[in-house]
Formats: C-alpha cells, structure tokens, sequence
C-alpha cells in the first residue's frame, strides 16, 4: 500500500510533457516544492534567460500557478534550436516573504539561480526546484 501510494505521488509530481494532439509542450518545464511549507510553490517568479555569447539575456519572467508549475512553455521551439545554455532564476525570498516564513535580514537565499544545458535536441528537460528559506535542491527530471 505504502508502494502504491509512493507511486502516485511520483506520477502527480512527474511534468505534462505533451500536448493533447501528442506535441511536445515545451523542450523545458520547472515546477517548485515549499519544503517549508510542505506544499507546491505556488506564486514563485521565476526569471527565465538564454546564453548569447558571454552574457546571459532575459527571455520571460513567469510565476508558478497554484500547482507550483508554470503555465506557458518556457522553451517551447524543438530540435537543434533548443540546444544551448540557459539560466533558471527562483526569487525565494520574495516567495518566503509572501508567504510569511521567517527569514533572516537579510535573507540566506536571495535568489536561486541554476544554470543548466539542454545538449539533445529531441529529450524534454525538467528542471524542478525543492527548496526552503535556508536549503535547495535541484535535479534534472524527464
């Protein structure tokens, strides 16, 4: 029983690669976990860049739904065209603070800033946060 439930829970957490029709949704999906809280990261802004060169670009800034998940793709062009570098940045303190946590002054963790590459030009990359006013963790999902 304990398996089963074990199961379920993996399954709930486990992004919606595809569309209706069978499309990809997005080459790249996050979501967030208030480990403090014990709940999803409903209402984290999330700052979603591109490497250009040397520099890092702003593409879209995006908040996460009551789910902890984003709504829209962040990348949502396939193939070769979705290689490259890219930087997800978690305003956690922001959420913390919305949230009524207590926090240092100032805060531990500011910002989460994870800086990943997507190198396979047909895989889906999820790339979660689970974090806390004073911890994170990150991992690259499917």
């Amino acid at each position: 029983m304990l398996a089963a439930g074990a199961a379920l829970a993996t399954l709930a957490l486990a992004p919606a690669a595809q569309a209706a029709d069978g499309a990809p949704k997005s080459r790249l999906t996050t979501h967030v976990l208030d480990t403090y809280n014990g709940r999803p990261g409903g209402g984290m802004r999330i700052d979603f860049l591109k490497r250009d060169g040397e520099r890092y670009v702003l593409d879209k800034t995006v908040s996460t739904n009551a789910e902890g998940r984003v709504d829209t793709p962040l990348l949502p062009v396939e193939g070769a065209a979705a290689i490259g570098r890219y930087q997800l940045v978690f305003h956690v303190a922001e959420y913390f603070a919305t949230n009524g946590a207590e926090q240092s002054n100032p805060p531990f963790l500011d910002k989460v800033t994870l800086e990943f590459a997507i190198f396979e030009a047909e895989e889906h990359y999820h790339v979660p946060l689970l974090c806390s006013p004073w911890s994170y963790t990150t991992y690259r999902g499917s």
